[in-house]
């Protein structure tokens, strides 16, 4: 209960302060381009608390789902009047800055929040920026069946040449069941191949199957299960099972399914000292295939680099962090246009409450922070988006209307924001059903 607490809290901050910053952006770009703001609020519905200052009345209403800034006559079904202070009579250049001020502030802010990552205590998984060569490929994996080995390097994936692992992962997790073109390098020989990455756990993202070295730590142990009562500790090490390198935690998980429920032997690294375990696997619940497997009990914490910026390389280093990001989102949405994606691999208000939650229950500010400038630069692209009633609708509405150096009817302004309002319905709809599918039963990806 104090987890799901925890979660609906740290959602409740994370996105209330997003909401916030979009909103403000809006409102002061309007205040100060003399356009009269009626209302700042914070959720919808009925107000709860507030105050008035001015000609604002600034409130948090009963339903927290967004926010809103009132302006007078932005409506366009409004009576319109001459009055110098309402939307629509400023000309379309003032409407365009008011529309893109948002969608701006969630991206600087990213910008912002991603520099202070960098600068001050950037933490990620050591095999993240190394080169790809592949350690293992598993089974009757994609990558298998294009043939791929151990020691194999991939040189090219998609657009990417010379990719690190960060960048092939992401191509594999946006690619489910389509085909990705690959350069791979053996030895002295460079040749071609095509893989199609399986779709694999709730979030049906893609999986080649290949291992990276990755390295095999101990996150989170489970109480009454083989590695706990073996005296595995948490940030242990391991090194070898049965005698052989473990590159991946994906291979310790295959390796547990052929011994099955025999007792393996563990080497592991803990302070520096070399140990050996006897565990025995135990038949398990793994939620993030569905079915029963041979567990030991853990969660993988993979190594982690820890790297400190200067400021002006700090924000060098953002800016382009947030570009590649905001491509991949771009990507994600022509994927899931394209029917290439599963709705299923975006995250709706449970799934963000379930980050937010983990995120504040890790050490130090930094995650949480990080996951706050992911939601924002998301939220900053998502309202670009050409959809009538997000800013994004907006803005191509304008732009229509300039093209057309007159205002679109005010009949077909009202069939268009009903369609879209119907489509942002039962898009919410099927986002947060999938949240529920997904973390109702519960789900523990990659669990040894």
């Amino acid at each position: 209960m104090s987890d799901i607490l925890t979660s609906i809290l740290a959602v409740g901050v994370v996105l209330g302060f997003m909401i916030l910053i979009h909103e403000f952006g809006h409102y002061a770009v309007a205040k100060l381009l003399g356009v009269r703001v009626e209302q700042f609020a914070i959720g919808f519905g009925k107000r709860l608390i507030g105050f008035r200052k001015g000609e604002t009345d600034y409130r948090i209403n009963a339903i927290p789902l967004g926010g809103y800034v009132k302006m007078s006559g932005e409506n366009p079904m409004d009576e319109r009047t001459n009055d110098p202070a309402e939307f629509m009579n400023h000309p379309r250049w003032h409407r365009f800055l008011i529309a893109i001020a948002g969608p701006a502030m969630n991206i600087m802010l990213a910008i912002g929040l991603w520099t202070v990552v960098y600068a001050v205590h950037f933490e990620y998984p050591i095999f993240w920026d190394k080169p790809a060569v592949i350690m293992g490929v598993k089974h009757d994996s994609p990558a298998a069946a294009a043939g791929l080995q151990a020691q194999d390097r991939i040189v090219r994936v998609a657009d990417i040449s010379n990719p690190t692992w960060e960048q092939v992962y992401y191509k594999v997790w946006l690619s489910p069941n389509q085909p990705l073109d690959l350069t791979v390098q053996r030895g002295d020989q460079t040749f071609d191949r095509t893989i199609k990455p399986i779709a694999v756990t709730e979030s049906q993202i893609g999986s080649a199957g290949w291992y990276a070295d990755e390295s095999v730590v101990v996150g989170n142990l489970e109480k009454n299960m083989p590695a706990a009562k073996a005296g595995i500790k948490e940030d242990d090490k391991i090194l070898a099972m049965n005698g052989k390198p473990l590159p991946s935690i994906e291979k310790m998980i295959e390796g547990l399914q052929e011994t099955k429920d025999k007792p393996v032997e563990l080497t592991v690294q803990r302070d520096g000292k070399i140990m050996q375990f006897t565990v025995q696997p135990v038949l398990a619940d793994s939620e993030s295939v569905n079915e029963k497997r041979y567990r030991i009990g853990f969660s993988n914490s993979p190594e982690m680099k820890v790297s400190r910026l200067p400021l002006g390389q700090a924000f060098e280093r953002s800016l382009e962090k947030n570009r590649k990001d905001s491509l991949m989102i771009l990507e994600l949405v022509e994927k899931l246009v394209q029917r290439k994606v599963s709705l299923k691999t975006v995250s709706g208000p449970i799934g963000i409450a379930q980050q937010a939650g983990e995120a504040v229950q890790e050490k130090g500010w930094m995650p949480i922070i990080s996951l706050t400038a992911a939601i924002s630069l998301n939220l900053g692209i998502f309202n670009l988006l050409p959809i009538p009633i997000l800013d994004g609708g907006v803005i191509l509405l304008l732009f229509v209307e300039s093209i057309m150096r007159r205002d679109i009817s005010l009949r077909i302004k009202e069939r268009i924001y009903q369609a879209a309002f119907v489509f942002l319905v039962i898009f919410a709809v099927m986002v947060i059903y999938n949240d529920l599918a997904k973390t109702l039963p519960g789900f523990m990806q990659r669990l040894p």
